[in-house]
């Protein structure tokens, strides 16, 4: 079973921000496996439970704000008695140019406060992770600004571009079962 932790912020308010990158590609893959997303109150997250090659993939948009992203993650590890290796992480980075895609084992939260979240509840940064690029951030604006920003129209088409890529990778990383592989393609 792999669950793939997709990071954002729920509602309407802000499906189209920069900062919902993650949630973005959950819905994409979610299309792609035939996914429906339902909402399952003891995780605080929208689940989408899939089959690829014949393994159980979870798909899980957390509704806990992006902050506060562990507590989903937390709350489904324990229900289940799961590995953070049964875990992977989607989430953007702006420290990325838009239509960047970035697959990484381990690494420290960079400054995002929801891979922050999940670090801090599973008490280790080797999680592994598919880092969306969603810059460049503009030097006279702070950066919670710019994340809780919509996708200006120009740069959605870049965006949809990466983030069918990063579907297209992370199907080739469930089939291969080996990042390095998959950071030697796609990175």
């Amino acid at each position: 079973m792999k669950l793939i932790l997709c990071l954002g912020n729920p509602g309407n308010k802000y499906i189209n921000t920069r900062h919902n990158a993650g949630f973005m590609f959950a819905d994409m893959l979610a299309l792609r496996l035939n996914g429906i997303f339902n909402f399952e109150s003891k995780f605080n997250s929208q689940i989408a439970k899939c089959e690829y090659l014949s393994e159980a993939v979870w798909i899980i948009k957390p509704q806990t704000f992006m902050n506060n992203s562990g507590e989903a993650f937390s709350l489904i590890k324990n229900f289940y008695k799961l590995n953070v290796n049964d875990f992977f992480v989607v989430y953007d980075d702006i420290s990325l140019d838009t239509g960047v895609i970035r697959f990484r084992s381990k690494g420290s939260d960079g400054g995002h406060n929801g891979i922050k979240s999940v670090i801090m509840h599973a008490q280790t940064d080797k999680i592994e992770r598919l880092k969306i690029g969603i810059g460049p951030q503009p030097p006279f604006m702070k950066s919670e600004d710019y994340v809780l920003q919509n996708f200006p129209s120009d740069i959605t088409v870049i965006l949809k571009s990466a983030l069918d890529r990063a579907v297209d990778a992370f199907l080739y990383y469930l089939e291969s079962k080996d990042l390095v592989k998959v950071q030697n393609k796609f990175n």
